[in-house]
């Protein structure tokens, strides 16, 4: 009897400890599972939600607009693709030429005769560009004071918009709109009116460019 015990004690100590050990072992590699794959996947995910976080965060509170300055550099070369496409070698059919479109006439009156060293000279036609335009300037200067900042025919009349007019038609014809109050309007041979330049250049910057009764071209 007591033999039969010693075995049943025995057997029952031997199957409980090797049950102890499979669920040491089953605990063991639940465990070691758990930590392997659970806890890095949760720590990628944690970190890439961050990062979109602090991209989308900037995106919304970045500034994408572009500064424009309209210096009177933007403002000739505005003027100089309307004129010839910045082509310093054009002639159209009336005569005009180089890059903004000057006439004989309007050369004489800066001090340029000899137009054929005009058309061959883009430094002089830039020279000649900047010295109209600060001839108009003076010759309207009494305009600009006047007439800038308010409206006519519904063009917001501008300094700049004045001088771009005053190269299509002349001085005189822009005088003769503003004081017209837009009833005088100059046309040129192809059909443009000075209101499409007092509206196309009317947001420059030309205060770098001062007014010079006789400007001299070195």
């Amino acid at each position: 009897m007591i033999k039969k015990c010693s075995y049943f004690i025995v057997t029952a100590s031997a199957i409980a400890l090797i049950t102890m050990a499979f669920k040491g072992v089953e605990t063991t590699l639940v465990t070691n599972h758990y930590y392997k794959i659970s806890e890095p996947l949760a720590y990628n995910v944690s970190t890439q939600e961050s990062t979109l976080s602090d991209i989308n965060e900037k995106l919304n509170n970045a500034d994408f607009s572009i500064e424009t300055k309209n210096t009177f550099i933007d403002f000739k070369e505005a003027l100089a693709v309307k004129e010839s496409d910045g082509d310093y070698k054009t002639v159209n059919s009336y005569g005009y030429m180089g890059k903004y479109q000057f006439g004989k006439g309007t050369l004489k009156y800066i001090g340029l005769k000899n137009t054929q060293d005009f058309l061959n000279n883009p430094a002089l036609q830039e020279k000649a560009f900047v010295a109209y335009v600060q001839k108009n300037k003076w010759i309207l200067r009494k305009e600009i004071q006047k007439y800038a900042g308010k409206t006519i025919r519904g063009i917001l009349i501008t300094e700049s918009g004045i001088l771009a007019a005053a190269h299509l038609g002349g001085a005189g014809s822009v005088q003769d709109f503003l004081r017209s109050n837009g009833n005088v309007s100059f046309v040129d041979g192809y059909g443009t009116d000075i209101k499409t330049y007092l509206k196309a250049f009317a947001n420059y910057d030309l205060t770098t460019i001062k007014a010079e009764k006789n400007p001299k071209i070195a």
